[in-house]
């Protein structure tokens, strides 16, 4: 089922198959429901199908149900992403669902730091290790089942047998203040990605990671509470902080075919900052 106010003939992702990790809310809806608009089936897993409460306006409506409400096509699954047992059981459930799997995006991610400011040295072992358990263990356990579905199905009519994207940050680009821990998981998810793409290219699947730079999310109001001021996003953004839409663009782009040449990326969004 397509969007009625696209023509089906220039949808980017038509019949493609795709899991959204985090996509209950933030950059992980904005995906959602860009992919659904341009014609992809998805299962939006999640710990829960209702949005955090920090952002009203997506408490209205879960994103799968705004998906089928738009005419699409998509399923919820509940998955704690760093758990091996569920991580396979999502996979298995998009596939008994829709066939295959065609596009995996790693968004799940946390950011203790955003409200807590530490230096290394200052870390708690507990915020170590939730960070990189949600943000690089669990790109490891979702790409693991992905590739393993992606290897045994037929090539699309592109010739490709699937493409994953990771979501990384600026902070897997360049140094940040005070996000030890959260740097460290994102160095680990753009390091990863290009492990990923040199060891299955041979194989008909890309890899690619989109570095955001803030955007205004959850997790960004946080930051702007507890981390930086206003003046500090002013500096850096000079272009304006980024929206979730800005995120989902290039998500399109990288999922789709125009990018089959397109692999190992780390393809900061940013508004410029890490050009500076």
């Amino acid at each position: 089922m397509t969007s009625q106010s696209t023509p089906s003939s220039s949808l980017r992702l038509q019949g493609k198959v795709a899991i959204v990790t985090g996509a209950s809310s933030g950059l992980g809806r904005a995906i959602a429901l860009a992919y659904s608009v341009q014609g992809a089936l998805v299962t939006c897993a999640d710990l829960k199908p209702t949005a955090r409460p920090q952002v009203p306006d997506e408490l209205n409506i879960t994103t799968h149900e705004l998906i089928q409400e738009r005419g699409g096509q998509a399923i919820f699954v509940e998955a704690d992403v760093t758990k091996t047992d569920q991580v396979e059981e999502l996979v298995k459930r998009t596939v008994a669902t829709w066939g295959r799997l065609d596009i995996l995006v790693n968004n799940a991610g946390i950011a203790i730091e955003a409200r807590e400011r530490f230096r290394l040295h200052e870390t708690p072992e507990s915020t170590w290790d939730q960070t990189l358990a949600v943000n690089a263990k669990s790109v490891f356990l979702a790409s693991k089942f992905a590739l393993q579905q992606m290897l045994e199905q037929e090539p699309s009519i592109s010739g490709e047998r699937g493409c994953i994207i990771n979501m990384s940050s600026i902070y897997g680009l360049v140094g940040g203040s005070f996000v030890p821990s959260y740097a460290a998981s994102k160095g680990a998810v753009s390091l990863l990605t290009m492990q990923i793409a040199n060891d299955y290219s041979k194989d008909g699947i890309r890899c690619n990671a989109i570095c955001p730079g803030h955007t205004r999310t959850a997790i960004f109001e946080d930051t702007e509470k507890y981390q930086m001021s206003k003046e500090w996003f002013d500096q850096n953004y000079p272009t304006g902080v980024g929206k979730p839409e800005d995120i989902a663009g290039m998500a399109v782009f990288l999922a789709s075919d125009d990018a089959r040449w397109v692999t190992g990326t780390r393809m900061p969004v940013d508004g410029g900052f890490t050009a500076r």
